[in-house]
């Protein structure tokens, strides 16, 4: 099965690591990995700072540069879930609302990938330790991904899960909204954090890079013991 990774921002500039770990992964399940190098910045954040326009230009190069692939992966939820908003975004548009529904109908995030497509749920990884999973707003709300990480998860050798008190709020990235409402986003992150440390975990897993970036970095900051992964890192663990 020939698949496109669709890589995202974040986890090119800053999470390479997740970005090996997805492929290595998928290849390591039969897959055959292609990466279009033409793909650039889904049009999330202008769009949702309200330059529709400008945003759209953005959108029009990533359903070219995946016009041709099979299955579109992405380990990321939220942008994922962008790529499913892109019908709506040029409905009325005879040449690129056609185009966008063949993009979102291809487009899957890495777990629901495996689990509803591969019909796979245990990718015989391996991780000793205590664990929670974060679920992030974007992932289980919009894209509605919500029980493919949890069978995957529930497969790893060695791993003991303790479910995340408080897991359906949000850790308060939100994209823009960490900037523009710095202060709020501040104490919704502690929050978090402190649900965190509550079940005792040495790791805290999940399948959004905004969110675990601002975690991780509360988490760092404040000095706690607690290892921060995306979870292509942790099905990829053996």
């Amino acid at each position: 099965m020939r698949v496109t990774l669709f890589a995202t921002c974040l986890i090119d500039m800053f999470q390479g690591n997740v970005g090996k770990a997805t492929v290595e992964l998928l290849e390591r399940l039969g897959c055959e990995i292609d990466f279009p190098e033409s793909q650039v910045c889904c049009g999330q954040p202008a769009y949702n700072s309200g330059y529709v326009k400008e945003s759209k230009e953005a959108m029009k190069r990533m359903i070219e540069t995946f016009s041709l692939a099979e299955y579109v992966v992405s380990p990321s939820g939220s942008c994922a879930s962008m790529f499913k908003e892109y019908p709506h975004i040029f409905k009325g548009d005879e040449v690129w609302e056609p185009k966008a529904k063949a993009l979102a109908n291809k487009t899957y995030e890495l777990t629901e990938f495996i689990v509803d497509v591969l019909k796979i749920e245990d990718v015989g990884a391996r991780l000793e330790g205590r664990a929670t999973y974060h679920t992030s707003c974007h992932m289980t709300r919009l894209l509605g991904v919500k029980d493919a990480p949890m069978k995957l998860l529930s497969h790893v050798k060695g791993l003991e899960f303790t479910e995340l008190p408080g897991k359906h709020n949000c850790c308060g990235f939100g994209g823009t909204f960490s900037v523009k409402m710095a202060q709020i986003s501040e104490q919704m992150v502690d929050e978090k954090v402190q649900h965190v440390e509550e079940t005792k975990a040495d790791y805290l897993i999940g399948a959004d890079a905004g969110c675990l970036m601002n975690i991780g970095g509360r988490i760092d900051r404040k000095g706690k013991p607690i290892k921060v992964l995306h979870i292509a890192e942790v099905l990829n663990s053996r």
